[in-house]
Order: structure tokens, then C-alpha cells, then sequence
């Protein structure tokens, strides 16, 4: 019995080993989006996972309302923003 135990030891270790480093850095990204997606609020600074820039300007319960221009809006799925603009700075418009 005691050759079983020296067996599965190492095992163990490295299981623990794989979860600090795969699983719960995962499990913190995944919890820090959720936490960004729900925190979506009217003018935030928003880049989607295509790429496009906006403002949001309606928030839905699965979706998300981006202004993109000055006369154009697009409708997103939450999950579909991939980063919100910390401190954006909005350029002034010239007229």
C-alpha cells in the first residue's frame, strides 16, 4: 500500500499545479468580463471583439445599443464588447 501513495503523490502535485496556473486564471478573466458586461451604463467608451468603436447609448437586457457616428447606431449582444475605455476623453466637436 505504501507504493500506491508514492504513486499517486506526484499526480496530485501536479494537478494542483495545472489549476494555478489554467484554471483559476480562467475563472478570473471570465468573472472579471462578466462583472464588465453588467457594469455597461449609458456613454460608456466601448470596443467590440470586431473591432468597432463606440458609445453606448442603450442598454438592453441581452443586448447593446453602439452609437458609432454621428448618425449611425448598432446593435451588439453584450458578449460582443470586449473592452470598455477607461477615463475616455471625448474629442470636442468643431463646427
Amino acid at each position: 500500500m505504501p507504493q500506491l501513495s508514492n504513486m499517486i503523490v506526484p499526480y496530485i502535485i501536479i494537478i494542483g499545479i495545472f489549476y494555478f496556473l489554467v484554471f483559476r486564471p480562467e475563472q478570473q478573466r471570465r468573472k472579471k468580463i462578466k462583472q464588465m458586461l453588467e457594469n455597461l451604463k449609458k456613454n460608456d467608451e466601448v470596443v467590440t471583439t470586431s473591432g468597432i468603436h463606440g458609445t453606448v447609448i442603450i442598454v438592453k437586457d441581452k443586448t447593446v445599443v453602439v452609437r458609432v457616428d454621428e448618425h449611425s447606431r448598432i446593435e451588439f449582444d453584450r458578449e460582443a464588447i470586449a473592452t470598455v475605455k477607461a477615463d475616455a476623453v471625448k474629442p470636442e466637436i468643431v463646427k
